[in-house]
Parts: C-alpha cells; structure tokens; sequence
C-alpha cells in the first residue's frame, strides 16, 4: 500500500527537486552580450561618421554590416554558442535576425537549394517579416488618408 502525501510533504518534496533559479545570471549575460553587440554597431558608426558620411547613409550602413557580421557569425558556428551563453541579449539585436534565417537555410541545404535552403530560410523570421510589412502598409494607409 502506498502512503500519501500531504501538501506540506508535498510541497517540501517540489521544494527539494526544482532548481536554482538563474535569472540574476541570465539577465547579466544578456545585458553583458547585447551590450557588446551594440557598442561594435556604436563603434562602426562613429568611424563611418568619421570617414565624412550622412546620418541616413551611417545607419543604412551599420545595418548591412551588423546583419552581414550575425550571419556570418552563424554561419561559421559561433552565433548559436553565443546565444545559448546569452540568450535574449544575442537574440533581440538585428544580428539575431539574421540568425534566424540563416540558421534554417544552413539546417535543411542538403534537401537542396529550392526545397530546402528557399523554403526552410524564413521558418522563423518570416511570420515577422509578414506582420512587419503588412502593419507597415496599414500605418502608411492610415498616414496617407490623415493628411
């Protein structure tokens, strides 16, 4: 026959089995990572600036250069160490968007270039791509009939 448990034995024994929690550790590493990636974007900046170009052509720039270097980061094995050490703080910056549709496409090539690396690249950034470009129609509708 089995004995029962009552709650305070019960809640004594989930006390015993669930982990430590880590947030103070993970919200670190985040903020430590994430920090680090936008002061290499604040670095490139202010050398184009440097270098004579406009704000417009500085941020388009940066942008190409952070997306190229997250890609190329994921592509060479690094990008997903990174994110398992920091988490959200690898993720939220636009190189963990180039993460995500470089990971898919490098995951499936070997069911091809259509099939695998054409239909599997936007698994994860393209319902993000969908909802980024269609409320960005309905703002500039909205815009277009306010003014």
């Amino acid at each position: 026959m089995q004995k029962t448990m009552t709650n305070k034995e019960y809640q004594s024994y989930v006390e015993k089995k669930t982990p430590n929690s880590k947030t103070g550790r993970n919200v670190l590493r985040a903020f430590l990572v994430g920090g680090l990636i936008c002061v290499v974007g604040q670095f490139i900046t202010n050398i184009l600036k440097m270098m004579g170009y406009g704000q417009e052509q500085v941020s388009s720039v940066v942008t190409l250069i952070m997306i190229f270097l997250g890609a190329l980061l994921t592509g060479l094995n690094i990008y997903d160490d990174l994110g398992r050490f920091a988490g959200a703080g690898s993720i939220v910056p636009i190189t963990g968007f180039a993460n995500s549709i470089v990971s898919p496409a490098m995951e499936f090539k070997s069911e091809g270039y259509v099939l695998g690396v054409g239909a599997r690249m936007f698994v994860i950034a393209g319902p993000v791509l969908v909802y980024g470009i269609s409320t960005s129609i309905v703002a500039g509708i909205i815009y277009f009939l306010l003014r």
